[in-house]
């Protein structure tokens, strides 16, 4: 046992080590289907090493050695489970060129190799998070019955939505992405990559960004040059990229696992209300977690050993029993976490809050005669900056957000104080009515709950950008009706705390800055300022739509997996 993995293994409260002798053995060879040789590790228990036994198979874009190998070899394979860590085509040592997401053929070739080796037998699992979640997607539908457990965390079926949420671009966690994959083989410590990724945000405030890859890499990145030329979810190259149409032909059993903040979260449920109707073995678990941080990863590590335990050696002590476990945020003397039968829960009963004058939001609608606007002028040489949310690295999700809607471009609407807790569990969804002196301009939406000293922290959100193509427009005042879904949340806002709305035209550079013009936001030439008026009354009923859970109920103990004595025996 390394001294790194009994570190890990006591922080994310993991079983205890079945054995601490686990052997490594590296670079193995693969054969795609192209001749292409890939390489990968095989980790497995050094008193188990010439038995055939089931193999977790872990396909990763971000290396096999060092802090990847005891995350997902050692860890594991110290806890009984034989795995094999392979680097995708392009990516340490491994052959061919990166080509990001097209991952199902060589995929399936390795799972041809690995059925052929004299150490395996029996079924197959896989687990990872973010790009080693993607990767399991891609096979699934197509690699056999013996392909019985997945663990996916943080990732979703398809990456286009996440790249391109609401027909903008996810610029920052583009850019974050993309910086790490041209950095992570030349950087022998992290520190320069760290550097790099804290310069982004200045990086990404220039006026051009025409040349986006090579102002984040130094150079030219094929890759993305091509994603970006065919934006369109039924451009080709996304085309065979996305594996949501066989999400339901799925015959493993799948575990989902993400946070309220992940910039996958929305696509994920996606995939999991696909395997819910069509009645598929599943479980789905939600913390407080962001894409990166330690919790969701130790929490991943925790909960996929207990579910491929399961699923590959028949040993179900270390799976929690929940179809649906969420974590409800909010309120200090509430939340926690939540046991549920489905996704959303049926108890989840869909509240609207109207706009019902400047500044002010209500549960009943607006009157005759209350007809108004807000108005604010968004200008993309100053754009409306991001503060908190879901990013893909980021320290603090949550933060107040006072000084961002303080801004002369930022508009909110806050409900008088509620008068007993309210519990909303489920998806969010805005319908905004907006009229603009330019008909290429975003609305951004942000629930947020604010406290007594009238802190404002940030819920949930989401940004829609709005162009002839995409919403109806009246044809008598111009005004475009705007409806779009934010993040789901699971929050518990308090007594006494008030809902607030905000509103504005940007979020940079979490999403990409609207130019105004109707030109491609990473190339424009010109950026023009729009004003908009937010309009809301009888006329207009803009509003937000929370799912409210009633009667309030009662947290539960947090999910976690006591150390056992030794787990069960492997089979055979």
């Amino acid at each position: 046992m390394s001294l790194l993995s009994e570190i890990l293994a006591r922080r994310w409260k993991l079983p205890r080590a079945q054995t601490r002798e686990v052997v490594c053995e590296r670079d193995l060879r693969i054969e795609m289907d192209d001749g292409a040789v890939l390489l990968a590790d095989r980790w497995v228990a050094a008193a188990t090493r010439e038995r055939p036994q089931p193999t977790v198979l872990i396909r990763s874009c971000y290396g096999r050695r060092g802090f990847f190998g005891v995350l997902h070899g050692r860890i594991l394979s110290e806890r009984g489970l034989q795995v094999v860590i392979q680097s995708v085509r392009g990516t340490f040592g491994s052959q061919g060129t990166f080509n990001p997401f097209d991952e199902r053929a060589d995929g399936l070739a390795t799972l041809r190799w690995l059925r052929r080796q004299p150490w395996h037998e029996g079924p197959i699992g896989m687990t990872g998070e973010s790009y080693l979640g993607l990767v399991q997607w891609a096979v699934a539908a197509d690699a056999g019955d013996d392909l019985t457990g997945l663990s996916i965390q943080g990732s979703a079926s398809q990456f286009h939505g996440q790249s391109f949420p609401g027909g903008s671009m996810s610029l920052e966690t583009s850019a974050q992405w993309m910086a790490m994959m041209a950095l992570q083989e030349k950087c022998v410590v992290p520190l320069p990559m760290v550097a790099r990724l804290l310069r982004l945000r200045s990086l990404l405030s220039r006026d051009s960004l025409e040349d986006l890859d090579r102002l984040v890499t130094g150079g030219e990145v094929a890759w993305f040059r091509e994603a970006q030329s065919q934006r369109d979810p039924d451009d080709a190259w996304w085309v065979a990229r996305d594996f949501s149409d066989g999400v339901t032909k799925v015959k493993a059993r799948v575990q989902m696992l993400t946070g309220w903040y992940d910039s996958f979260a929305p696509w994920q449920l996606e995939d999991y209300a696909e395997l819910q109707r069509a009645d598929r073995p599943r479980q789905l678990i939600i913390g407080p977690w962001s894409h990166t941080e330690e919790n969701i990863v130790g929490t991943g590590v925790r909960q996929g050993l207990g579910w491929l335990r399961g699923q590959l050696l028949g040993d179900s002590r270390l799976i929690d029993p929940a179809v649906v476990r969420v974590f409800v945020t909010g309120e200090p003397t509430g939340g926690g976490w939540r046991e549920l039968a489905r996704w959303p829960p049926e108890e989840s009963v869909p509240r609207r809050l109207w706009i019902t004058g400047e500044g002010s939001l209500g549960w009943e609608p607006p009157p005759a005669g209350s007809d108004g606007a807000s108005r604010y002028r968004y200008d993309p040489t100053d754009p409306t900056p991001s503060v908190g949310g879901a990013v893909m690295l980021t320290s603090k999700p949550v933060r107040d957000n006072r000084t961002l809607e303080a801004r002369a471009d930022v508009v909110t609407f806050t409900s008088p104080p509620l008068e007993h807790t309210l519990e909303a569990i489920g998806p969010v969804r805005v319908a905004l009515w907006a009229r603009a002196s330019h008909p290429h301009f975003d609305l951004f939406a942000r629930v947020c709950d604010v406290d007594p000293k009238r802190a404002s922290w940030n819920v949930c959100d989401a940004l829609a950008s709005v162009a002839p193509e995409r919403f109806e427009r009246s044809e008598q005042d111009g005004a475009w009706r705007v409806e779009f879904d934010l993040w789901p949340l699971a929050h518990r806002f308090a007594a006494g705390n008030r809902i607030r709305l905000q509103v504005s035209s940007g979020a940079h550079p979490r999403y990409i800055r609207n130019p105004g013009t109707g030109e491609d936001p990473l190339t424009a030439k010109t950026l023009q300022a729009v004003d908009v008026e937010l309009l809301f009354g009888p006329e207009h009923p803009s509003s937000l739509t929370l799912p409210v859970v009633e009667p309030v109920a009662e947290p539960v103990a947090e999910p976690v997996a006591e150390p056992v004595a030794e787990p069960a025996a492997q089979p055979g």
